[in-house]
This record gives structure tokens, C-alpha cells and sequence, in this order.
């Protein structure tokens, strides 16, 4: 059987090492990936010089000030204001649908929660303030939450930690997305697999008008495979509605490989939907390729990677950047 505690328990580990052991100019290119540069409403005014300090290895060259370091007779960079969003609001879908099971033998919740972590653990790491918000059919519910990412994870569980008796209604967590007043500030929303139509898209494209977006999809397990859970032969789907089995005359083959190409030929349609409005696609089946994929995008943001871009941002938007 699969231990789903201990693969929970394992990938926190390396969210909370990848956080406390990411230098500050590493996090803030890793988050520049995805949500571009742009003027900070935080303390400090337009181009205020905040510090002065010698170059380091890892700070980017355009940080140095020429002047300050011809009169110094070294390299020299100057902070000035800061080129982040401050805040991150991370949005997840809380109906019941979000208890399927994904191949590693987690829940989709579960999944998604970690990936949420993953991204609390770099924006906490840049002092950003992070919301928490949870949606289903009853109800939208913004999840108060202070202090680091020890305690967004305590907040988080104890979050989920309900009944699951509602529907989910992507719908209404959108909207709420469409009307967030900080604008710039970097949006995560994390859902399930196919809870995302193209009559969301609409309002999808809205939400990348104003904010740097990502989209959490979480892939669960193909209902008609002989093996549906990695590790676990002879596991049974159960409808989670009714509470039935999926007949074993369904379970073949032929429906399996034609479930899985459905499937793949969604996540690759959904990728390119994304990438014209300017926002990204995060699809995975268990924490640990997720968070696989979160680390290859932090490696990409630190050393590159040739003809890969590397800010999002809308083309409405492109005016706001700095050169």
C-alpha cells in the first residue's frame, strides 16, 4: 500500500528546504518568471535609493549602479524600489470533487494544497503578504492567515480539514479572482482535473488583464486502467458520488488509452489557451511531480534557458515593465 502520509510528509520537507535555502535575488527571479516586473506601491516612492551594498555572485548586473561603483573603485549595487507584487493570493477549489484520487494514491486536495505551499514558500521568503482563499458551492471564504510557512501549512490543513459536501463552483472563485483591486499582485488558482472549460476562459482572460496568473491542475486517476493507483494492482475506482464501482467490463484497454489521449490533448489545449493570455499551466498527478515541476521552474529562472522566455505578461500589459 502506499503511504500517503509519509509522501505528504516528504515533499513538505523539501517545499520548507527549497524556501530557507533560496537566496532572496534566486526567489525573486523565480517569482519574476511568472508574474514580470513591475512598480511596487510598497514603501520607498519611485526609483528611491534604499541600500548600497557590494556586488555578490548571484545578484543580477543591471542592480549595479556605475557611478557609485567608479567612486568606490568596485562593483556596487543599490536597491531601490522594490520590483515585486506584494501580495499572492492563492485560491483553491474546495468542492467535493476535489477528494478524487490521483495515481500516487493521494487526494487531489492534497496535491493542490502542496503546490500552494510551494508558492507560499517562495513569496513568505520575500516578505510578500500571502491570501488564502477556499471555494465550493456554499460558500467563498478567505482563510486569515500571519506568520511563515509553518504556520500557512497549519492554517491550510486545518482549512481542509472538512466535510466535502459541497459541490465546487469554479464560476464563483474566478469571479472573485476578477475582482481583486491589487492589481499585479501574482494569482494561484489550483482545481482538479477537467474543472476547467473553455467557457471559463473568458474569465481567465480577465483575470491575466490585471494580474500574473497560474493555473494548479491536478490530474487524477483514469477510471478505466486496470491500474489505477501506482503501486496497488488490483485497486477498485469508486464513483464518489454514488458510491459504485465502475463496472469491470469498462475497465479495458481500449477505453484507458482513449481516456488518457482525451486527457493529454485537454492539458496541452488548456496550455496554449493560458500562454495567449499570458498566464501558466501547472499539470501533475502527485505532490512529487509537482513539485518536480516547481523546481525546474525555479531552475530555468535562475540559469536560463535558451529561447525560453522569461517574464509572462499580457501584450495589454507590456507597457508597464521596466526595460
Amino acid at each position: 500500500m502506499i503511504d500517503r502520509a509519509h509522501t505528504a510528509d516528504h515533499v513538505r520537507r523539501k517545499i520548507e528546504a527549497l524556501g530557507t535555502s533560496m537566496s532572496l535575488p534566486t526567489v525573486a527571479k523565480a517569482l519574476g518568471v511568472l508574474e514580470g516586473e513591475h512598480r511596487s506601491n510598497r514603501r520607498g516612492g519611485n526609483d528611491d535609493l534604499l541600500d548600497i551594498r557590494p556586488y555578490e555572485p548571484g545578484d543580477e548586473a543591471r542592480a549595479i549602479d556605475w557611478k557609485i561603483s567608479a567612486r568606490s573603485g568596485r562593483a556596487m549595487v543599490v536597491q531601490r524600489e522594490r520590483l515585486a507584487s506584494g501580495r499572492v493570493y492563492l485560491l483553491m477549489d474546495a468542492g467535493r470533487e476535489m477528494t478524487a484520487s490521483c495515481p500516487s494514491g493521494e487526494t487531489a486536495y492534497a496535491v493542490a494544497a502542496n503546490a500552494l505551499c510551494m508558492f507560499a514558500a517562495l513569496s513568505l521568503r520575500r516578505s510578500d503578504d500571502v491570501s488564502l482563499v477556499l471555494g465550493d458551492a456554499a460558500s467563498i471564504t478567505r482563510v486569515p492567515f500571519h506568520g511563515g510557512l509553518a504556520q500557512f501549512e497549519r492554517t491550510l490543513d486545518l482549512a481542509l480539514d472538512r466535510a466535502w459536501d459541497h459541490a465546487r463552483n469554479l464560476d464563483a472563485l474566478l469571479d472573485y479572482a476578477v475582482h481583486l483591486r491589487d492589481h499585479d499582485a501574482l494569482v494561484v488558482i489550483a482545481s482538479c482535473e477537467q474543472a476547467l472549460t473553455r467557457d471559463h476562459l473568458p474569465l481567465i482572460r480577465r483575470i491575466a488583464r490585471t494580474h500574473p496568473l497560474v493555473v494548479i491542475d491536478v490530474g487524477t486517476v483514469n477510471p478505466f486502467a486496470a491500474q489505477p493507483l501506482d503501486g496497488v494492482p488490483r485497486a477498485h475506482v469508486v464513483d464518489g458520488t454514488s458510491g459504485r464501482r465502475v463496472p469491470a467490463l469498462l475497465r479495458n484497454e481500449a477505453l484507458a488509452q482513449e481516456t488518457e489521449r482525451h486527457r493529454a490533448f485537454e492539458v496541452t489545449s488548456l496550455t496554449q489557451e493560458l500562454a495567449r493570455c499570458g498566464a501558466r499551466l501547472m499539470h501533475a498527478s502527485s505532490s512529487a511531480r509537482m513539485f518536480a515541476g516547481f523546481v525546474r521552474l525555479v531552475s530555468l529562472s535562475r540559469f536560463g534557458a535558451p529561447g525560453a522566455p522569461t517574464v509572462l505578461r499580457t501584450p495589454a500589459r507590456q507597457g508597464k515593465e521596466r526595460a
